[in-house]
């Protein structure tokens, strides 16, 4: 199973926890373009995104309270503000399905 690990909030932990946030948003920055694309630079980025089977969620930077979630894909769009993207940007978009564990 791949596995894709990323550290959250208190609060948006437990939005995705109770089953009310369905996306998870990160900037289209030189980090997530490496982490989430084959690419792994915005200038080379060829619309390819990886593969992952799952999300890790950590509550807080170094939590050991974790959360596994089905991750049904990733496109960039524009997010929801009320699910905490930015107005007006593009984000990496990962759209979340059940939580596993």
């Amino acid at each position: 199973m791949k596995i894709l690990d990323l550290s959250l909030t208190y609060h948006w932990y437990d939005e995705i926890a109770a089953g009310r946030k369905k996306e998870e948003y990160r900037l289209c920055s030189g980090l997530y373009y490496r982490r989430l694309t084959h690419a792994g630079v915005v200038d080379l980025f060829d619309g390819k995104f990886r593969h992952y089977d799952a999300v890790r969620f950590h509550r807080g930077q170094g939590s050991p309270t974790t959360m596994l979630v089905e991750c049904l894909g990733i496109r960039i769009g524009y997010g929801k503000e009320e699910w905490g993207a930015p107005p007006h940007k593009k984000v990496f978009i990962i759209t979340l399905g059940k939580i596993i564990s």
